[in-house]
């Protein structure tokens, strides 16, 4: 009829039906089948299996726990399923056709508490849980384990114990293991090197260098030798090391110079990175810190003599496979010129890199403008920080040294610019910021040079050349109760500090506490006992508390120090006089006539005091009378006149500044 469609294919059976018609090719029209139910036969088997399968769910759950981190959880899941597994194995052994019992499973289970107790520095615990195993003659590979007992003893600084361990999982790793091997010999000659036995750890590192060498052990094995001082040794070492190939520098070296840049770029604008080349970028440099660090620590010890013959040698050794490093080297033997105030030849040394590859033709621009600053040659250094800077304008040291010459010059504005613009290319940049904070103050912007040094103490939290600046600070503004807060902080850093002690006792001075004042002039005093500010302030104030014997005593101190200047002994003087002990006050007063037979103040004591005694005084008198014709009065400084109070010494007052904090900070590669 017509509702009748013809087929496709002349095959029957297909499946097809018209539209409209459920879709059944295995003609299962009609009631579904019975879905299958959960056997509650009590089969001993399947209750195994059952019980099988949750400790495999502990287990993974254990597992997955430490992967992430969370080693309390994985610790947890390790326990529940040690004492599942537990269970699992009393049903077996107690229950005939439950199964035989999962030694493979016992193992992992076993091993993974013994992993979740080290995570947990559980390790007496993990201790035995390893030694379960290695004890059980049931699994022949577990005496590797013993390379895992090995690792806590090491992490709980038991040397000894740790070495035998890694020499019984020795003789349990067959030679075939060769990588496994070479591991453990490198624990074994750490281990040797934190005993201080540096002759076995050699032999420990020779062994791994003579089979499949790295840049790690090679490095430790120069280490070893340098500790042992063998010179020959270390050059060996250092050559062998050298030796080694780096992964992927063939073909570093078979790209073009301005290629392989065009790649770094289009890497760091966002473009998808070659995961295999950043990996072979990060070995390459973790080869290259090794080199060089191997070399800055050998090449001062090769020649006791001449340790620039060690530089030249290791720099002879580099420029055939490692031209870079090498240049690298002489930038640092030039530093080391530097270190040891030998600047000629530093210079000599920098200026060889002007004609060299662009990258260090900066570095060394850099610290020549360094050197020059510091001997106060500001021109050339100035035309070096030029140089370094238009080589490359993102050097934060270079537009630092440029900002220093600009702010010598007078140039405040082009200054301040400067170091803003070397804190946008390095925002940590330390001595940026704290010139930064000093071009403010001279500029008188005082706000911004308390952001400038407040951001640079959350850097340097514990620098006191940055705190004595944000104290100083909030002195020159007349906040003397924050002054006074920063100044107890500095107190802490440098707290036998004598300069320190002053300026707070001069602060407390100012708010009318002379208890606190004399507490901190006399701290200051102790540790620094020559300070002539300090002690005028002591003598004075022993003087308004008339305790003339204590003052004398501090007179005296400084009499000693300026032998030359007559106002201390004049006060020492005016002290008897004020204890009426006009005898003395008369005598001293006489050798202060015979030594400065022009001073006058010295001349009116005399005359007054030998009216008082009784005693003839025309000489004095006539000689005064003379000298009073010769020129008008001049008062002495500092003299204590017999009816008003104590007169400070001017220098009393002056502000007094450590010796850190107050000049330019250049900087050097």
């Amino acid at each position: 009829g017509s509702g009748d469609l013809r087929p496709m294919t002349s095959v029957s059976g297909a499946g097809y039906v018209k539209p409209g018609a459920q879709y059944d090719p295995l003609n299962q029209k009609g009631a579904a089948p019975a879905l299958l139910e959960k056997s509650d036969s009590g089969n001993p088997e399947d209750v195994s299996k059952e019980m099988e399968k949750k400790v495999h769910r502990l287990l993974e759950a254990s597992a997955i726990a430490a992967a992430k981190g969370d080693n309390a959880a994985s610790l947890e899941h390790a326990k529940e399923a040690s004492k599942e597994e537990r269970k699992l194995c009393k049903h077996r052994e107690s229950t005939p056709n439950a199964g035989d019992v999962n030694i493979e499973l016992s193992y992992a289970v076993t091993f993974n508490l013994g992993v979740a107790h080290q995570k947990n520095k559980l390790y007496d615990t993990a201790l035995h849980t390893y030694g379960l195993l290695v004890k059980n003659k049931q699994y022949p590979q577990s005496g590797r384990l013993r390379v895992n007992m090995g690792n806590i003893y090491y992490e709980q600084k038991k040397w000894p114990q740790a070495i035998k361990m890694y020499r019984m999982a020795l003789d349990q790793i067959p030679q075939t293991g060769k990588e496994i091997r070479f591991k453990i010999f490198r624990n074994i000659g750490n281990a040797f090197v934190r005993l201080g036995q540096f002759t076995d750890a050699v032999a420990s590192y020779e062994t791994i260098m003579g089979g499949s060498p790295d840049f790690h052990t090679g490095f430790n094995l120069i280490l070893c030798y340098l500790a042992l001082g063998d010179a020959e040794k270390m050059k060996r070492g250092f050559t062998k090391l050298l030796s080694i190939p780096v992964e992927g520098m063939a073909e570093e070296e078979g790209e073009d110079g301005d290629e392989s840049k065009a790649m770094d770029d289009k890497e760091a604008v966002g473009a998808r990175s070659d995961a295999l080349r950043q990996e072979l970028k990060k070995r390459q440099k973790e080869a290259h810190g090794y080199i060089l660090t191997a070399a800055r620590l050998v090449t001062p010890q090769l020649d006791k003599r001449d340790w620039a013959a060690g530089y030249q040698w290791a720099v002879d050794v580099l420029k055939p496979d490692h031209e870079g490093m090498a240049s690298e080297l002489e930038i640092d033997l030039a530093l080391m010129h530097l270190r040891r105030r030998d600047f000629a030849k530093a210079i000599q040394g920098l200026k060889l890199f002007e004609k060299k590859d662009k990258h260090y033709k900066g570095m060394a621009a850099t610290n020549l403008s360094f050197i020059y600053f510091l001997e106060q040659d500001y021109v050339q250094a100035e035309v070096y920080a030029d140089m370094a800077y238009t080589n490359d304008r993102y050097n934060a040291k270079a537009l630092v040294n440029k900002g220093n010459c600009l702010m010598v010059k007078g140039e405040l504005d082009m200054a301040k610019q400067f170091y803003l613009e070397a804190i946008g290319v390095e925002a940590d940049c330390v001595e940026a910021i704290y010139n930064l904070g000093m071009v403010n103050l001279k500029m008188g912007a005082f706000q911004e040079a308390q952001q400038a040094f407040e951001k640079l103490h959350t850097i340097v939290p514990h620098n006191p050349e940055v705190i004595y600046q944000i104290a100083n600070l909030y002195e020159t503004v007349d906040d003397l109760h924050s002054a006074i807060k920063w100044f107890n902080i500095l107190s802490t850093r440098v707290p036998s500090d004598p300069v320190v002690l002053a300026r707070m006792g001069q602060i407390f001075n100012k708010q009318d506490d002379e208890s606190q004042a004399f507490h901190y002039h006399l701290e200051s005093y102790r540790h620094y006992p020559v300070s002539l500010d300090v002690i005028s302030w002591l003598g004075v104030w022993y003087v308004k508390s008339e305790l003339y014997e204590k003052a004398i005593h501090f007179f005296e101190r400084a009499a000693q120090i300026q032998p030359g200047e007559v106002k201390w002994q004049l006060m020492v003087t005016s002290c008897y006089r004020r204890m009426h002990n006009y005898q003395k006050a008369l005598e001293l007063y006489e050798e202060i006539h015979a030594t400065h037979p022009e001073n006058l103040e010295c001349l009116r004591y005399l005359v007054a005091i030998c009216k008082d005694l009784g005693r003839p005084y025309d000489a004095y008198q006539q000689e005064l009378s003379k000298l009073d014709r010769q020129a008008a009065p001049q008062p002495s400084r500092g003299a204590l006149t017999r009816g008003a109070g104590p007169t400070t010494i001017q220098a009393q007052d002056r502000a007094v500044r450590p010796n850190y904090g107050g000049g330019l900070r250049p900087r050097g590669e």
